[in-house]
């Protein structure tokens, strides 16, 4: 935990912070604090700054916030995510956070298995408590939205033009097709399909909706593997 997160509801009406949770546990047992030490902490959705540790025990701690910093900007990148196994589907909510991505949206594909839609990883708070793990990790603050879409076409024609617009739309799929960009400096919408790839009728349909597809080269990865190389070269 490289942030204390909280959220304003916390806040007693003396303006300090009162936890007795997990974070407790982590102050005493990993960070070793004591009266008078600071920890980073941040609001969600929030400013970022320090708290400095008024009293602490086994029970519960006390702490007074200086919040003074913005959170980091975020990437300015949408990333549509064909529907991963939850599993993996946990491991890339938190690296959506960690790396600042603004916006994700899962959608279905003809190769996402139905059962992967029951999961209770999708469950809002669920999703929240991934996505908070991530921001601890890499010091932030502001949740990214996540919109679930169960139905494949009426996401590529409905909703997906309005997102390519005004953005550099990309296409990550296996294949013979121009390496993906590095460094994006400007919006950009990227969609990653899933374990096998979108079919040839998804893929064109993405195209006809504005995406270029790239590739990662002639390696076949992992959708979370995929992922992270993908918003790394993007960062």
């Amino acid at each position: 935990m490289n942030l204390l997160l909280f959220s304003r509801s916390e806040l007693g009406s003396d303006g300090l912070l009162s936890v007795d949770d997990g974070r407790l546990q982590h102050l005493l047992e990993v960070h070793g604090k004591e009266v008078g030490d600071t920890v980073r902490i941040g609001e969600i959705n929030g400013r970022m700054g320090h708290g400095k540790v008024l009293s602490i025990n086994t029970e519960v701690a006390v702490l007074e916030p200086t919040l003074d910093q913005l959170p980091p900007a975020k990437l300015p990148l949408i990333l549509v995510l064909a529907l991963p196994r939850p599993k993996m589907l946990r491991r890339i909510l938190r690296a959506v956070a960690e790396f600042g991505v603004a916006e994700l949206h899962l959608i279905n594909s003809l190769r996402v298995e139905k059962s992967f839609w029951q999961t209770p990883v999708l469950d809002p708070d669920t999703i929240r408590e991934y996505l908070l793990q991530g921001l601890e990790q890499s010091r932030d603050t502001v949740l990214p939205p996540v919109s679930c879409h169960r139905r494949f076409k009426p996401f590529v024609e409905d909703l997906l033009p309005d997102l390519v617009r005004g953005r550099q739309s990309l296409l990550a799929h296996p294949g013979n097709y121009p390496p993906c960009p590095r460094s994006i400096d400007s919006g950009t919408l990227l969609v990653v399909g899933p374990e096998g790839g979108f079919i040839p009728y998804e893929v064109a349909k993405l195209e006809a909706a504005g995406c270029k597809t790239v590739s990662l080269g002639p390696r076949i990865l992992r959708v979370e593997n995929a992922v992270t190389s993908l918003l790394g070269r993007l960062l």
